[in-house]
This record gives C-alpha cells, structure tokens and sequence, in this order.
C-alpha cells in the first residue's frame, strides 16, 4: 500500500495493482461447456517450464504460456480468443470487487485469533495462564466440545474478497490501477478483479 494525494489536498490511502495484459485462453458457452465464461491469462512463464498441452494451447493463439489463468461467468464484454485484455477496461471512480489470499498467519491461539482478553475477568475457568481459553463446555452432559467453539487454530490463508473500492487512478502505460483502500494478500500477490 502507499497513499496518493487528492485534488483538494486529502492523503488517501491506495493500493497499487498491476492488471495485465491478460489474454483470452478459453471462451466457453454453453452448447460445448454447459454455461458461459471467459478465460483469461497472466504472468508469462518460460518455455521449459511448460507442459506440453499448455505449449498447445497458447501456441493456437498466438501467446506464450502462462502462469495464472483465471475464469469469469456473465461478462458482457464481447472478446475473441486471443484478444488481449488491459487496465483500459476500467475507468476511474468505478467501483470493482477484489478477490485475494489472505496472508497466512499459521497455528494462532485465541487472543490473537479471536480478540479474547486474556486474564481480567474476559475469559472464564482460568486465573493463572495469560492468554489461555478458559473453559470450553459443561461436565457430566453433554460430556463434549460443541462444534464451533472459538479456539486455538489455523489462522488466514482464506480466499476474501472486499467490495466496491474505488478505482481512483488508471495508469495504462504500465497497466497499473490505484485502488482506493486494501485488498486481501501480500505484496506481489495474485488477485482477481471484477466489476
């Protein structure tokens, strides 16, 4: 993330996401896939790196294979196989969906996890262990945790999508959109954007 300055002098903050070009790989329909979605490409990857069916694949329309393919349902816009697809596509104040991972935090306890208070009357069955869960259920019945009890786990790594940020700034020399706020993930990060 870094911060932009407005026309009236209002330090926002943005993210800076590299969106393309990404190229047309699939067109499905629905009379040979059973519905309607595009697929599209990113990030070149070397030769030699490459299965074989991918070579294939890219090579019928003309671009070098890819790392990233990612798929879309319901889009308006009319491609052709092959077509390459920019930042162009957006215009500024339009509002997008991000998709992201998560950055992953491993095995987090309950303080960190769930915003429990630790010792001081927030948390029940213990006075000497700081960051502990307390108790967890009842004795004799039903003799068991119930499902969904907050503890200790695997924290982040989930798919999180935020909504309708701003598109404040497209830069389509270097296929670089500013985006009013954060969006899931660590730097240099996958994403998905869609209107």
């Amino acid at each position: 993330m870094t911060s932009v300055f407005t026309e009236d002098g209002t330090n926002v903050p943005v993210t800076v996401i590299e969106a393309g070009p990404c190229v047309v790989s699939q067109i499905k329909t629905v009379e040979s896939d059973g519905y309607n979605a595009i697929q599209l490409a990113f990030d070149d990857k070397k030769e030699k790196s490459a299965t074989k069916p991918e070579i294939e694949r890219f090579k019928k329309i003309g671009a070098t294979p890819k790392r990233k393919i990612a798929e879309f349902k319901n889009i308006e816009q009319e491609v052709k196989l092959g077509d390459i697809v920019t930042v162009e596509s957006l215009e500024e104040n339009a509002l997008i969906n991000v998709t992201g991972i998560s950055k992953g935090k491993g095995y987090q306890g309950v303080v960190k996890r769930h915003h429990f208070g630790g010792v001081g009357g927030t948390t029940h069955g213990q006075h000497n262990r700081l960051r502990k869960p307390g108790s967890l259920g009842a004795s004799s019945w039903p003799s068991r945790v119930f499902p969904g009890m907050r503890m200790g786990g695997h924290m982040g790594g989930d798919r999180v999508t935020t909504q309708n940020l701003k598109v404040l700034k497209v830069i389509p020399e270097h296929n670089l959109l500013l985006v009013k706020g954060s969006c899931a993930g660590c730097n240099g990060s996958t994403v998905l954007i869609e209107k």
